[in-house]
Order: C-alpha cells, then structure tokens, then sequence
C-alpha cells in the first residue's frame, strides 16, 4: 500500500499522512501533459525530494512547475506549498 494514490486536501493517506516516498516527476505546468507526458519531465523523485525542490525556488517561478504523481494527478503550485507546510514534511525547515 505504499504506493497507492491519495489526496492531499486534508485526506491523509492512512494514519501517517501522505506518502512521501512515492514516485513522482517535476514537469513545466505549461507542458500539456498527455501520452507522452513522462518523456517532458525536467526530474523524477520522490514527492519529498520534488515538493522540497520546488519550495527552494524564488517564489516567483514556483507557479511554473507542478509534481506529477506516478499514477494519480497532478499538483499544482498552491498543493505543493500546502504539502511542503504541513508538519510532518521530512524537508521542513523551522
């Protein structure tokens, strides 16, 4: 069940929360996705090691870029903020 999707909008995954270890892949948001959308990714990781790359960009190029779950959907800038915020995020920085 490690793997399995989940939502982030207050759902956890099960008694721990979100899978930070899932499988995922940071694409342009603008990138349109589709078929062929895994041969546009810019990296692939963990959705820890992504949110966290994310979150260490200037603010302002933070909306260019969404984290594609392997097998669920696609979080937008606004989600990914929310989950590099939430306490139990293994990059939180205090």
């Amino acid at each position: 069940m490690a793997n399995s999707p989940t939502t982030f909008r207050g759902e956890p995954a099960g008694p721990d929360g979100p899978d930070w270890d899932h499988a995922a892949s940071l694409h342009r948001a603008d990138d349109g996705g589709g078929v062929l959308g895994d041969f546009k990714a810019i990296r692939h990781g963990t959705i820890a090691e992504l949110v966290a790359l994310v979150m260490a960009l200037p603010e302002t190029d933070r909306s260019r870029y969404a984290v594609i779950k392997e097998g669920a959907r696609q979080l937008t800038h606004k989600e990914i903020a929310e989950l590099a915020a939430r306490p139990d995020f293994p990059g939180r920085q205090e």
